[in-house]
């Protein structure tokens, strides 16, 4: 990002931001704060990712804590989403029931982008929330949040730049405390949103939950997926780690279909619930998901190279998709070969297949 748009940020006054909220967003409930100074915070929240037949449900739900004005939030997605709708009622809550349950008296590839402008997709109210769609570079959408009141951390375009490099589509949300009081919403009251996303690339932003924090603040977020079949996950640091995984049971599906906007759920699915755990330092990566069993998790979606390739563990340590770094090793000898080959047969005026 250019250095006058971030002296600009600085200028308007950096949020100070002491909480994050999860997504997926497949991935999204992972969205950075960048509001006006205050005492309004993001608290932590629940994200589900739901991929089937080649399409993304993203839902998620915004809490905010705190007094002032306006704030807002940004969000990284994989692919432009056909609708912004109201999530569900209550599914989000039923998804933390499935994992904890009460207690008893005896939880697309894209190229890089180079725009100096963002181009809205699609404007939508939900309850209290602004939802703007924006496609655009990092430099494109830092402007645009900088014309449009938003006040970004000085990490901002540095984050933005590591979206736009493989994604140039992202969601920003403001949330309007004075519409909120007329609603008769709630400091803690949650409004719960699902994207629609067509793509072939799900992943889940998690990077973007470190921004605006300090190097030692602990980032904590709540990850659901819901796949057709047990998927391969890859991401590239500590702090993620699996507390089920498992085919969904028929009373979960048949609770959620149940609900408002969620009769697209079908009748055999398989759940993945994560936890992040980890320092702001260390989330320096996404969350790459390979949903099939044909396909396989990409570097590139979890932000990474082949040497930071990390397993995504069980809370017991075991590692759940063992082939996941000899899959990374085997990426790193194929662009070493094709370096190799491009030296041997450069004279030759042979073009390698990494260079075509």
């Amino acid at each position: 990002m250019a250095r006058p748009l971030l002296r600009r940020a600085l200028a308007a006054g950096a949020a100070s931001v002491t909480s994050v909220v999860a997504f997926a967003g497949p991935a999204i409930a992972c969205g950075g704060l960048v509001g006006e100074n205050g005492t309004i915070q993001l608290v932590r929240t629940t994200t589900l990712a739901a991929y089937h037949d080649g399409v993304e449900r993203y839902v998620t739900s915004f809490e905010f804590t705190g007094e002032g004005k306006e704030v807002g939030s940004i969000i990284p997605l994989p692919d432009i989403p056909t609708s912004v709708e109201r999530g569900g009622d209550w599914t989000l809550q039923r998804l933390a029931r499935e994992v904890a349950p009460p207690r008893r008296s005896a939880s697309d590839d894209s190229a890089a982008v180079e725009l100096s402008s963002a181009e809205v997709l699609l404007e939508t109210k939900i309850d209290a929330l602004d939802i703007t769609i924006l496609r655009g570079g990092a430099d494109g959408v830092g402007r645009w949040a900088l014309d449009n009141g938003y006040f970004l951390t000085p990490d901002a375009p540095e984050v933005l730049e590591f979206y736009a490099q493989r994604s140039p589509i992202f969601m920003a949300a403001r949330f309007d405390a004075s519409r909120a009081a007329e609603l008769g919403q709630r400091a803690g009251d949650g409004t719960p949103i699902m994207l629609t996303i067509p793509t072939d690339a799900p992943w889940v932003p998690l990077r973007i939950l470190g921004l605006g924090l300090d190097a030692d603040q602990q980032v904590e977020a709540d990850v659901f997926l819901l796949t057709d079949e047990k998927p391969k996950l890859l991401a590239g640091g500590p702090g993620l780690t699996i507390d089920r995984n498992e085919s969904a049971s028929k009373g979960l599906l048949a609770d959620l279909r149940s609900d408002a906007g969620m009769e697209w759920v079908p009748s055999q699915m398989w759940l993945t619930y994560m936890k992040v755990d980890a320092r702001a330092e260390q989330l320096d990566y996404d969350l790459a998901i390979a949903p099939t069993r044909e396909s396989l998790p990409s570097l590139t979606d979890a932000g990474i190279e082949a040497p930071e390739a990390r397993y995504v563990k069980d809370g017991d340590g075991r590692a759940v998709w063992p082939i996941a770094l000899g899959a990374a090793a085997g990426v790193a000898t194929l662009v070493a070969l094709g370096r190799s080959s491009k030296r041997r047969h450069d004279h030759d005026g042979v073009v390698p297949w990494g260079h075509a």
